[in-house]
């Protein structure tokens, strides 16, 4: 008889879908290189899409979610990995279009993987996730296109995405304003490293006045939408805002002025498809700079019978920080 092994497993209905803990064997998972023991993985926005009707990411069903995922491998056919090495797995539509990480093993393409940076063990890996390794590529881009003197602005600061940035940028020793609608959350942002809280309705609107005053060296934005608008207008000459999400909307009702007049960087981040190089690089520099003390400060442990609350309670904004997915507990 097969071993079988837990995993949360969507299933398509006749009234939507439904989300529940299965017992599968490795006969059950998709072809491909590597087998990995899962160990941890984490709740993202993508994810809670995907326990519920898929918001048009899931394509074949049963499906099993999750978007990022480490662990140790369990079997490999490609000469890169070996039994025993530890591994990480980000984007690629992993949890999308193939069989992701909330389940204790899974099966995927060697070229997804990279090896665990060292310094971190698969649990910080997980509390870092996509989400954080979205953030790192947002400062990294920053870097590389300047950073101005001002403070270094946070949307959407109390997310996933946001903490992390927090936190990054405050060890870099920047001075970091975070952006929150939730004002419940000013003393996490200031323990993270926040030296600034700025209300959320302060930026939602938009404004008439193509430009502002000059009050932001650099931005990691994960709203978009009006507050994306806004904002662009106060950056300092020559500032940059990575772009990394659209919690706000997908529309920019902006003009070309700030670009144009204060010659400002608009940088697209993706995480998904991002080239082997470019994630070793990010997950050495995130085990390098992201204090840990802060990283365990975001943690909030959920199993896999958790999931399909966490999954709804994230696509309203009611989530803090990391969410750790223990898939053995």
């Amino acid at each position: 008889m097969s071993e079988t092994f837990k995993a949360l497993v969507v299933e398509k209905e006749d009234q939507g879908t439904s989300a529940s803990v299965q017992d599968l064997t490795l006969a059950d998972l998709p072809e491909a290189e590597v087998t990995v023991a899962v160990e941890y993985s984490t709740v993202n926005y993508k994810d809670g899409l995907c326990i519920g009707p898929g918001g048009g990411l899931v394509r074949n069903y049963p499906h099993v979610p999750g978007i990022d995922f480490a662990g140790t491998v369990e079997a490999s056919s490609d000469d890169r990995y070996k039994t025993g090495d530890k591994v990480v797995l980000t984007g690629w539509r992993v949890g999308e279009a193939h069989w992701g990480g909330y389940s204790q093993k899974a099966r995927v393409r060697a070229d997804w993987l990279v090896p665990l940076p060292k310094g971190l063990t698969t649990r910080q890996a997980m509390a870092v996730g996509t989400a954080g390794f979205t953030a790192m590529l947002a400062v990294q881009a920053l870097e590389d296109h300047g950073i101005k003197a001002g403070p270094v602005l946070v949307t959407g600061a109390a997310g996933g995405v946001g903490s992390v940035a927090v936190a990054l940028l405050s060890a870099m020793g920047k001075q970091v304003a975070a952006v929150t609608g939730r004002p419940e959350q000013a003393e996490y942002l200031t323990s993270l490293g926040a030296t600034q809280i700025v209300p959320r309705e302060d930026l939602a609107e938009t404004v008439k006045r193509p430009l502002e005053g000059e009050t932001w060296g650099g931005c990691v934005d994960a709203v978009g939408g009006a507050m994306l608008a806004r904002l662009l207008g106060q950056m300092e000459y020559g500032a940059s805002v990575a772009a990394v999400g659209l919690a706000g909307g997908a529309s920019l009702p902006a003009t070309v002025i700030p670009f144009l007049l204060r010659g400002v960087n608009l940088l697209g981040i993706d995480s998904v498809l991002q080239p082997y190089e470019n994630r070793v690089r990010a997950w050495d520099r995130l085990a390098e700079l992201l204090p840990m003390d802060k990283l365990e400060a975001m943690i909030v442990e959920k199993t896999l019978e958790d999931l399909p609350r966490t999954g709804a309670d994230i696509l309203k904004g009611q989530v803090r920080g990391r969410v750790v997915v223990d898939v053995n507990a």
